[in-house]
């Protein structure tokens, strides 16, 4: 008697706590993870990848490419835009504008996707993105770091643009 009184009363109380997730679920509260995680590579200046848990908002760019600089310059030349160093700082500076009109920060950013084309002497100026990268993520201003991929295109739409760079942000 006394076996079957404790089974029974453990049914109860399963089912209650299981009545109560039930309900949990019909009222559309869910437990939520609370922190984005980012999978470091301690030897690199870029993430493995990032995980993000459900309930976090995003913020996806368009690609983005630098301003003119000088708009006095000869249309073709590199002085309109700058060179691959000059374009990546004012194509970082757009997207970090871009997404503080949504209300993200560098620091929220979790991905850029990089295209890189080459001056007009067919080199690709990789130092020059990984310099101004730098200024941006992985240091004491902003140490996060972005899961990335910097890809060497033949050229952008135009001629001039050296860069292009998506973002996504996440927090």
């Amino acid at each position: 008697m006394k076996n079957q009184f404790l089974i029974v009363l453990s049914f109860i109380i399963l089912s209650s706590c299981a009545g109560n997730i039930d309900q949990n679920a019909a009222a559309g509260i869910e437990e939520q993870e609370e922190y984005i995680i980012r999978y470091d590579r301690p030897d690199a200046s870029i993430l493995r990848g990032v995980y993000i848990p459900k309930g976090k908002e995003y913020f996806y760019t368009s690609g983005i490419v630098a301003p003119v600089i000088d708009e006095n310059a000869v249309a073709g030349t590199y002085e309109r835009y700058g060179n691959t160093y000059e374009q990546s700082i004012g194509t970082l500076e757009r997207i970090k504008e871009t997404i503080a009109e949504a209300g993200f920060k560098m620091e929220d950013v979790i991905f850029l996707r990089v295209y890189l084309a080459p001056d007009k002497n067919g080199k690709v100026d990789w130092n020059a993105w990984f310099n101004a990268y730098g200024q941006y993520f992985n240091n004491a201003e902003n140490p996060s770091k972005v899961a990335r991929s910097t890809i060497a295109v033949h050229a952008l739409a135009n001629p001039e643009l050296l860069i292009e760079i998506e973002a996504v942000a996440a927090k």
